[in-house]
């Protein structure tokens, strides 16, 4: 392990230059509230590891039987109306982020845990797990994105039965709905990750980025639209130094050395 950072709000940072990882793990237990603190935090600890050079993958995952119940219900009616406006931007981190972002959890994942996990690229989710956007049973609505980001994935119909019901999504019904990547059993989710880790750092760091990238950059856009910046990613890793590796390393058979430029 190359370092730990335990000097946050419920959560820590660690560092495993080998692995080329870095984990943000919500360490709260047993249900890893979120505090209105802890999520400029958690942007910050996004920021910080998508700059480190020694971290290919990010992953966030917690400790105990519950990725998050979901935030710290009395901060809402703390917070002035501007901190409030600014929660969206903060949980929008993974998806900043430049380097692939795996969420892994299981347990409970409601509220703004479910939409931390919305704003990752890839959701890995145990047969214990269960995701929801509870907020209704208060009076509200999700506001850190979790609705606007769940509509683009599975529709307005099943968002409207997940956020109107506050209704909660077995781990199969998320991997059928498109939501998760992945359910494993609950024992084989910390292996999971680490085999998606090592997968995702074999990949050239600058492909990864671009891809990332254009695909959130071409959510909303039109065919026509996204077909024409795809090209010009594509033309712009045709001159990178990791396509020509990649290329010489396919036809020497051999694994090939990216550096990510």
């Amino acid at each position: 392990m190359s370092g730990t950072d335990s000097g946050f709000d419920g959560f820590r940072v660690e560092i495993n230059g080998e692995a080329q990882r870095g984990d943000i793990v919500l360490d709260r237990p047993p249900f890893n509230i979120i505090t209105m603190p802890q999520r400029d935090q958690l942007r910050v600890a996004f920021e910080a590891l998508d700059a480190d050079a020694r971290v290919r993958v990010i992953v966030l995952r917690a400790m105990g039987e519950h990725f998050s119940s979901g935030g710290y219900i009395k901060g809402f009616l703390e917070a002035t109306p501007e901190h409030v406006s600014r929660l969206a931007w903060n949980i929008a981190a993974p998806a900043r982020c430049g380097k692939p972002v795996i969420a892994a959890a299981r347990g409970y994942c409601f509220g703004v845990g479910f939409e931390l996990s919305l704003a990752c690229d890839f959701r890995l989710i145990s047969t214990t797990g269960q995701y929801a956007l509870p907020e209704q049973k208060l009076g509200q609505i999700p506001g850190s994105g979790g609705s606007a980001r769940l509509q683009k994935i599975v529709g307005i119909t099943r968002t409207k039965d997940i956020v109107m019901r506050s209704r909660r999504i077995s781990p199969q019904q998320a991997y059928d709905w498109g939501i998760a990547t992945e359910v494993v059993a609950d024992g084989q989710l910390e292996a999971a990750t680490d085999a998606l880790v090592k997968e995702l750092a074999g990949f050239s760091p600058l492909a990864q980025r671009t891809a990332k990238k254009l695909l959130n950059d071409t959510e909303d856009a039109s065919l026509s639209i996204a077909i024409e910046l795809e090209g010009h990613c594509y033309s712009r890793l045709r001159s990178s130094e990791d396509f020509r590796e990649g290329v010489a390393a396919f036809h020497e058979k051999r694994a090939p050395k990216f550096r990510g430029v």
